[in-house]
């Protein structure tokens, strides 16, 4: 049988000497699990070996490893554009994604140009997607991937408080607790969906307590000049010592 003879001596070509299968390992997601916000963040989809899947890879020593995630996605975009390297081979796929389809940027800028009331109302647009649309948009998004990955461990990945709720800070109280409630309300769907769909769910909320913007050691940029895009996203530090330990643990 001369074609199953070829297909073993690729199998253990493909697995090295122990003849097993090397990992294969897929992130997916928006500018958070891309790395937008750290100095090695370039091109269109804003890329980073300082993200935390790269980290991850290199940590691990993974030669299969594709980092799909782009600055700006949404779930849409999620299974419209990243999901070409996923097979039945792959064994890990992690995510972070719904920042994006909730309006994280605009929430954002609002919060910082205009006053408490406009903020606090662009947070409460911002939920009522999260408890809106959002949640079947998850679900969608999380079988799409289990379809083109059947075998494949699937890892959220949530998103932390963007900025501390006490000390001094540029942005007020009323703009941090409404910040900071939407953050809470998007993990409750973030964790429900991912759990239905029978992926992992690690919440970054508390691996990033205290270092928030305005914290004394802060893992989340401020206002950043002269490409904006990185505000209010996790710095080198948040990547690798909030973001990788959630991923590697």
């Amino acid at each position: 049988m001369p074609g199953l003879t070829a297909l073993l001596i690729g199998s253990l070509i493909v697995g090295g000497p122990h003849g097993s299968f090397a990992p294969e390992y897929v992130a997916l997601g928006d500018s958070y699990a891309a790395g937008v916000g750290t100095s090695g963040s370039t091109g269109q989809c804003g890329r980073s070996p300082e993200a935390y899947p790269s980290l991850y890879a290199a940590r691990q020593h993974l030669v299969n490893a594709h980092l799909a995630a782009c600055g700006g996605a949404g779930t849409a975009d999620v299974v419209n554009d990243q999901l070409g390297d996923l097979t039945p081979a792959t064994s890990l796929v992690s995510i972070t994604v719904g920042g994006t389809d909730v309006g994280f940027s605009d929430v954002m800028t609002t919060c910082v140009l205009s006053g408490d009331e406009a903020c606090v109302a662009k947070v409460r647009q911002a939920e009522e997607v999260t408890d809106g649309p959002l949640g079947d948009s998850l679900s969608s998004t999380f079988q799409a991937i289990h379809t083109k990955a059947p075998n494949a461990r699937l890892v959220v990945l949530g998103y932390p408080h963007v900025v501390e709720d006490n000390g001094p800070c540029s942005l007020s109280t009323d703009k941090r607790r409404a910040l900071n409630e939407g953050a809470d309300r998007l993990a409750d769907v973030m964790r429900d969906r991912a759990v239905k769909a029978g992926a992992v769910f690690v919440d970054a909320r508390p691996a990033f307590a205290g270092h928030g913007y305005c914290g004394r050691e802060a893992w989340i940029n401020g206002v950043l000049f002269p490409d904006v895009s990185g505000s209010f996203h996790p710095n080198a530090a948040g990547q690798r010592d909030g973001y990788l330990p959630l991923l590697a643990g």
